[in-house]
């Protein structure tokens, strides 16, 4: 053999086996599982969803796990869940009925809290009861839980949508809307409602007027339930730790979820008193059972969107209720 030709015979061996390393590495990144993006989980700026907020910027949880997404609207969280950007959401029971009656694919997979009067319909101060919105221009933001508090408003004082002008607006344009006389009313919701009623907007109904049936629920997607259950766990163990973060040191945790809002740290502490938030044993307790409690306030809910044409069909709770992420994370230890 010449030169060459031994030159290109010890060549090929080490030429071979670069390629041999170069596919096997190609096969084993093939392989290798690719990392899931957090679990992305979206709110309105609502007070009933504030221990997902103090988890979130207290560092209670890994951000590479939960990724919770605070926006502007109940309107932008249904879009966001809409377009599957978001893999969960905070949102009301009504809500949550309209999603599933819409198409989407959603589990109630826990209870977060109940409205005792954080919801508020604001009037000009010369509107002195419910009544008085006759003819009136009302500001709701309709795709999301305020229609919910306009219709049972209307129900209770004897008057229907026909009666009034309903103005269907996000919560972000209420107070402009109000100020230059726009709208006579508008439906609101804690910690948003504070600078209405500072700007000298008067509450005439709330919550406290309809016990039991503002109640805010975590969905979803069912997808996400079967294909990523240990995320769904955190999700509920994020909740858990911001509640527990807010019972332990409430004026603390008012002094952080303050920021931003008009209210100041005591206010914000007075806001707390008219929501009742929902513990995880607690969810358990009152989403299962031979008499499930959510079931008699779904069906007041679901009526009332039925009967002001939000709604087509009530489905089945049992339908929509999932438990199994619940009890895995309170079989765990630490929880009781």
């Amino acid at each position: 053999m010449n030169e060459q030709g031994g030159r290109l015979a010890g060549t090929w061996p080490a030429r071979w086996w670069r390629a041999g390393c170069f596919v096997l590495l190609m096969a084993l990144l093939g392989c290798a599982e690719v990392p899931q993006p957090p679990l992305a989980v979206g709110m309105s700026a609502w007070v009933g969803f504030d221990p997902l907020v103090l988890a979130r910027d207290r560092r209670l949880v890994a951000p590479s796990q939960v990724k919770v997404v605070e926006l502007a609207s109940g309107t932008e969280v249904q879009r966001a869940l809409n377009n599957g950007l978001l893999d969960a959401a905070a949102v009301s029971l009504d809500e949550t009925l309209r999603l599933v009656d819409a198409g989407l694919d959603l589990r109630i997979v826990a209870l977060l809290a109940a409205s005792h009067g954080a919801d508020v319909v604001v009037a000009r101060p010369d509107i002195r009861s419910p009544r008085d919105l006759r003819g009136e221009f009302v500001a709701v933001e309709d795709s999301s839980g305020g229609a919910f508090m306009l219709q049972r408003l209307l129900g209770k004082t004897g008057l229907t949508r026909a009666d009034i002008r309903v103005v269907n607006l996000e919560v972000g344009g209420h107070l402009d809307a109000l100020r230059d006389g726009r709208v006579a009313a508008a439906v609101s919701y804690a910690p948003v409602s504070a600078p209405l009623i500072a700007a000298g907007f008067q509450p005439i109904f709330s919550s406290r007027g309809i016990p039991g049936e503002v109640v805010d629920v975590l969905v979803v997607r069912t997808a996400v339930l079967r294909e990523r259950p240990e995320a769904v766990d955190e999700l509920l163990r994020t909740w858990d730790a911001g509640l527990q973060a807010l019972r332990t040191d409430t004026s603390q945790a008012a002094s952080t979820l303050a920021r931003g809002t008009e209210l100041s740290t005591i206010d914000y502490v007075g806001v707390f008193k008219d929501v009742e938030f929902v513990g995880l044993q607690t969810s358990l307790r009152q989403l299962t059972g031979p008499s499930v409690e959510l079931e008699a306030k779904a069906r007041a809910v679901g009526g009332a969107l039925m009967e002001a044409g939000l709604l087509r069909r009530m489905p089945l709770l049992v339908e929509l209720v999932e438990t199994s992420a619940l009890k895995r994370v309170l079989g765990a230890p630490g929880h009781s």
